[in-house]
C-alpha cells in the first residue's frame, strides 16, 4: 500500500496535515502547490490498495478525480470546507467536509477529528485563514494565554503568505519543504524557537511585501466596500491574500477586493466578505465568473479577462453595496 498526502500550500493545508500526520504517522508522498493550485488531485494516479489523505482543496473542484481514483481501487478521505457540491457515495471514501460553517477551517476539522491532540498546529491553522476569532475563542479555552496566541498567529499568517504567488518560483519555499520543516515539531512554539532561519526570512519577507503593499492605489473606496490595484510584481503575488486578510481585519463592515496583474494580462482576485457581516457569501460573487470559487467569507477569480474587468469593478460595488 503507498500513502498519497494531497494537500493546499498554505496554512490550513499544511497545519491541517502536520496534525493528520503526528496523531496517524505515515511515510507518505507529498502533492502540493501554491495556495490557487486547487485541483491536486489531477496529479495522482493510484494502485489498487492505495490511501490518499486530501486536506483544503475543494471536493467540487476535485470530484471528477475523486471518482477516477476511487476506479483505480484507492481509498480516500477527505478533510475540507470549502464548497463540497454533488457528494460521492462509495465504501472507499471517507469524507469530513463542512462548508455550511463561516467558522471553521481544515486544520480545525482535523482537530475535531483527532480529539485536539496537537491543538496549538489547529490555532495556526485558523490564524492562517483569517478565523482570528475562533482561534482566540478556541485557544483561551484551551489554556493559552493572549501572547502565546498573538505568537500562533503571526506564524500562521507567515506560511500563509508563503504560499501566494503565480508559480512557485514566487514563494520563499516550496510548501512540502516547509511542511517538512514543520513536521518534526511537537509544537509551533518549538519550531519558532529552534527554527529561526526559516522564521526569519518569512517574517522579513512579510514585513517588507506589506510595506509595498500599503503604497498601492485604490480602484474604488467607500464605507461598505474597497477594491485595492497591485502591478505584476513578485511581491504583489506573495502579498495579496495577506493583505486582503489585514484589510479585513482593519475594517470589518466593509468588503475588500485585491486585483493583481497576471503574467498574461489576465487578473488575479482575491475577495473578503465583512467579517461583521457573514450573511454576504464573496464566493457568490466570485461564482459568476470563470475561474471564480471559493468559500463564503473569502473567494477569488484566477484569471479574470480584460474585457471582465470593469465588470467585475461594477458587480463587486453593487454586490457589496
Amino acid at each position: 500500500m503507498n500513502y498519497i498526502d494531497v494537500f493546499n500550500g498554505d496554512a490550513d493545508g499544511i497545519c491541517a496535515l502536520i496534525q493528520l500526520r503526528k496523531a496517524h504517522p505515515q511515510n507518505a508522498r507529498l502533492i502540493t502547490g501554491v495556495k490557487r493550485d486547487i485541483q491536486l488531485l489531477k496529479n495522482v494516479e493510484a494502485a489498487p490498495g492505495d490511501h490518499i489523505s486530501v486536506l483544503d482543496i475543494s471536493f467540487e473542484k476535485n470530484r471528477a478525480d475523486v471518482q477516477r481514483l476511487l476506479n483505480q481501487g484507492a481509498s480516500i478521505e477527505y478533510y475540507d470546507h470549502h464548497k463540497s457540491g454533488t457528494p460521492v457515495s462509495h465504501p472507499k471514501l471517507k469524507t469530513y467536509i463542512d462548508d455550511q460553517s463561516s467558522a471553521i477551517c481544515t486544520g480545525l476539522l482535523v482537530d475535531r477529528k483527532i480529539g485536539g491532540q496537537f491543538r496549538a498546529w489547529a490555532l495556526v491553522a485558523a490564524f492562517g485563514d483569517n478565523f482570528n476569532a475562533a482561534a482566540m475563542t478556541l485557544g483561551e479555552s484551551s489554556g493559552y494565554d493572549r501572547e502565546s496566541l498573538r505568537t500562533l498567529q503571526k506564524l500562521g499568517v507567515y506560511i500563509n503568505y508563503n504560499s501566494y504567488g503565480e508559480d512557485l518560483s514566487d514563494l520563499f519555499f516550496h510548501p512540502d519543504a516547509l511542511y517538512r520543516h514543520l513536521q518534526p515539531y511537537t509544537s509551533p512554539f518549538d519550531f519558532i524557537r529552534e527554527n529561526k532561519t526559516i522564521y526569519s526570512t518569512l517574517a522579513e519577507g512579510y514585513e517588507d511585501d506589506m510595506g509595498a503593499a500599503k503604497s498601492a492605489p485604490y480602484l474604488h473606496q467607500s464605507t461598505r466596500s474597497a477594491i485595492v490595484f497591485f502591478d505584476n510584481e513578485k511581491w504583489a503575488r506573495r502579498v495579496s491574500g495577506v493583505y486582503i486578510n489585514a484589510l479585513a481585519n482593519q475594517h470589518p463592515d466593509r468588503a475588500h477586493a485585491v486585483i493583481t496583474q497576471n503574467a498574461d494580462k489576465t487578473y488575479k482576485v482575491s475577495i473578503r466578505s465583512p467579517l461583521n457581516k457573514a450573511e454576504i457569501h464573496a464566493d457568490k460573487l466570485a461564482g459568476q465568473f470563470n475561474t471564480g470559487g471559493g468559500r463564503k467569507s473569502a473567494a477569488g477569480i484566477n484569471a479574470l479577462s480584460d474585457e471582465q474587468f470593469n465588470h467585475f469593478i461594477d458587480s463587486f460595488k453593487v454586490y457589496f453595496s
